[in-house]
């Protein structure tokens, strides 16, 4: 839900920053390995020290690259299956380090098994909510599911809390709570997300197995079963 009408917005806001960086002569390839650099610094270096309103403004600054380096494809005419490979694999490292970034901070300054737990939860379901997607395509079903949270609202929640959680270092009180409950809501929201492409993998094969089983009897020396 978020992913289709931010993307929209977003993407003719950078139109004319990824015709600039074209003129300059930068390849979107470029631009994707760049943003998640950015954005693996940024969890890996701020998050762990609890500096998470720093840590925020550095990831957030570099996951519009997600944006920009399609929209620069887009204007060359160079829209490719590497291009979209890399794009999506890049996505997955970036999510591991932002959930690794803050288990690394419950895990250490932060004190918190539990907590640190979560972010790990969030960082493995996260990965397998898109696995099963990216599964059930290579085998040829549509997987036809908009999932309660999908990536776009599992970096959303998850920045915005933890960008004001930071503002706790800035002497806001108790504002830090913001950030363990986004964790909940993430790590409950990616579980939901997770059964309802399971559910609908299972329903989609089964709809499959049967057409391809009424297509066979149908075919004369076909296999029935």
């Amino acid at each position: 839900m978020l992913n289709k009408y931010a993307r929209a917005f977003f993407t003719r806001v950078l139109t004319p920053f990824a015709a600039l960086l074209i003129r300059l002569g930068v390849s979107p390839d470029a631009v994707t390995l760049a943003g998640t650099g950015g954005v693996i610094a940024g969890a890996l270096v701020f998050f762990p020290q609890g500096e998470f309103f720093w840590g925020t403004v550095t990831i957030t600054l570099f996951v519009f690259s997600d944006l920009v380096d399609g929209n620069m494809a887009r204007q060359l005419g160079r829209s490719s299956r590497w291009g979209a490979f890399l794009d999506s694999t890049l996505d997955r490292v970036a999510d591991g380090a932002i959930f690794g970034g803050l288990a690394l901070w419950y895990a250490g300054g932060g004190d918190d098994n539990a907590l640190c737990a979560v972010a790990i939860f969030c960082l493995a379901s996260g990965q397998v909510v898109s696995y099963t997607k990216a599964r059930g395509e290579s085998i040829g079903l549509p997987v036809n599911v908009n999932g309660l949270v999908e990536r776009a609202e599992r970096l959303v929640i998850s920045l915005v809390a933890a960008g004001f959680a930071g503002l706790h270092k800035f002497g806001v009180p108790h504002i830090d709570i913001l950030l363990p409950i986004a964790l909940w809501i993430v790590a409950g929201g990616s579980f939901v997300t997770l059964v309802q492409r399971m559910v609908t993998v299972r329903r989609e094969s089964a709809e499959a197995d049967a057409a391809d089983a009424q297509t066979a009897a149908a075919t004369p020396g076909g296999d029935p079963r």
